[in-house]
């Protein structure tokens, strides 16, 4: 097997010719489909261990929970070793990989989290699947963020910003467009719901480094970063919405780096339907820019899903290294796409591809990996080599163990809460309400001191000062217009009188004053 390439199998149907991924076209993406037990998640087990092995770092979301076995080394099987003679593979040695477990909810692995400012009004709202009209709101939030300096860190800062924008809406409207209390509303729910699957955990400190999903052993392997996705993937939107961000971030954060020997990091996107289905176009052109792009990056990006169909055309396009296990063709659809997968490929005189890719057994595929100078090479029957870690889950023992050992134990472990929107915000509401009670005692003081002076006990004299002054304050226009200022003072102070002291109270005292000292 050549230095500069991984091995992925040989050739079936009596033909010997290995199947090997050029190092240098790593980058180039790729695609593995095939029908529902037919070995697509091996294959991207045994793909992810020789992209380690080749130092290359590896990223991958364990769907079902049974990729997590990568930790333990593989127990030797007498049909491994067949299938090893068979594709001229040699002796099988067994070994672990360099895992390190991720989790979103923090249960199974090292906590995952991003900010609201990181993820954007345009993920968040497609996370929401929110109306154009909420998006506005959205976009609105986010602007004041920015103007203001709160910062949007987790859900709690975007719930005080919306509040903070419902109790001032006239102004927000007049500033930046119709805010309405219908789209808030809206949008306060589906953030509840959002908090219900757990995605509060999503949002905050500390937010993932992507360097850490880049980082390699003393050796020299490439670590094997797995995210447990079964309980995400009850929430289809975050998941998509995850990997979508994350693929973002390596594109923004990593600089250019043109045609390296090999990748930087290898991305395996499990499940790859659910990104596109039902998505706006705006993020499908978004996903579709990230895969033309990214790989320039340094940074492969490998689709796994269950028909090719799955994945949009100008995706599809790019994907140059490409593994296919069986398709099922029991409907005029499914033959439909039978056909139009098999039109994908570089003919091979020896078969029909149409016909291989629906007669491939379990551990079999149909491949094409890219040739020299990114030509996509002839189509193979490939007999896919045994994985050297241990296939299906990892006992939980285990996984601790290597929790604990890893070399970012403690780093995410515990979320810190900085200042934010939401503290910002709260403070600036007991200063309005400090100012308004300073406001009411002065005014109580003043009420209190001239009656006094209009009182019996008073002296004769002060009463007659007052009784000649009467006429001149009536008269004067300042004193008019301090009477009208009073008079709304009374009925606002009030107001706030009755609002301190509660929750809601501190909420109306946010808005209401945040105009009125905003200076302050």
């Amino acid at each position: 097997m050549a230095q500069d390439s991984i091995f992925i199998g040989g050739g079936g149907e009596g033909y010997a010719e290995p199947e090997e991924l050029l190092l240098k076209y790593g980058n180039r993406h790729g695609l593995i489909a095939g029908a529902t037990g037919t070995g697509k998640t091996i294959t991207m087990q045994i793909m992810a261990e020789e992209f380690s092995r080749a130092g290359v770092p590896v990223f991958l979301t364990d769907i079902k929970g049974d990729v997590g076995g990568m930790a333990v080394a593989g127990t030797p099987r007498e049909s491994f070793q067949k299938r090893a003679d068979q594709i001229g593979l040699g002796a099988l040695s067994y070994a672990a990989m360099p895992v390190v477990f991720w989790d979103l909810f923090g249960q199974f692995g090292h906590p995952v989290r991003t900010t609201m400012a990181e993820m954007g009004p345009l993920l968040l709202s497609r996370i929401l699947e929110l109306t154009e009209a909420q998006e506005g709101v959205i976009n609105v939030a986010f602007r004041l963020s920015d103007e203001q300096g709160w910062p949007i860190l987790d859900l709690a800062d975007l719930r005080a910003i919306l509040q903070f924008l419902a109790e001032n809406r006239e102004e927000m409207s007049a500033r930046y467009g119709n805010v309405t209390t219908a789209s808030i509303g809206a949008i306060q729910r589906r953030l509840l719901v959002l908090e219900n699957q757990g995605a509060a955990n999503f949002f905050g400190e500390p937010a993932l480094d992507i360097k850490d999903l880049m980082l390699t052993t003393p050796q020299g392997q490439g670590r094997v970063n797995i995210l447990h996705a079964a309980r995400l993937m009850e929430t289809p939107r975050l998941y998509a919405t995850f990997m979508l961000w994350l693929m973002s971030e390596l594109f923004e954060e990593l600089p250019e780096v043109g045609d390296a020997e090999k990748p930087k990091l290898v991305f395996f996107f499990d499940e790859a339907h659910l990104l596109f289905d039902g998505a706006p176009k705006a993020l499908v052109d978004k996903v579709q820019q990230v895969a033309r792009l990214i790989r320039s990056k340094g940074v492969g990006v490998y689709f796994i899903t269950q028909n090719p169909d799955d994945v949009p055309e100008d995706v599809l396009g790019q994907l140059g290294n490409r593994v296919q296990h069986a398709l099922r063709a029991f409907t005029a659809r499914d033959q439909q796409a039978l056909r139009r997968a098999a039109q994908t490929y570089r003919p091979n005189p020896r078969f029909d591809t149409e016909a291989a890719i629906r007669e491939v057994g379990v551990g079999e595929a149909v491949t094409s990996f890219l040739e020299a100078k990114g030509v996509p090479g002839v189509v193979e029957r490939t007999l896919i080599r045994p994985p050297a870690s241990a296939m299906g889950p990892c006992d939980e023992a285990i996984r601790r163990q290597v929790i604990v050992s890893s070399p970012l134990a403690g780093k995410y472990d515990t979320a810190v809460d900085r200042d934010s929107a939401q503290e910002m915000l709260a403070r600036r509401a007991d200063q309005a309400a400090r100012e308004a009670e300073r406001f009411e005692r002065d005014r109580g003081e003043d009420e209190h001191s001239r009656g006094r002076r209009y009182s019996p006990g008073g002296s004769s004299r002060s009463r007659r000062v007052e009784e000649e002054d009467a006429p001149r304050r009536r008269s004067s226009p300042s004193r008019s217009r301090s009477s009208r200022s009073d008079t709304v003072m009374d009925a606002f102070t009030k107001s706030v009188a009755r609002s301190i002291g509660t929750r809601a109270g501190s909420a109306i005292v946010r808005g209401v004053l945040g105009g009125l000292f905003r200076g302050r």
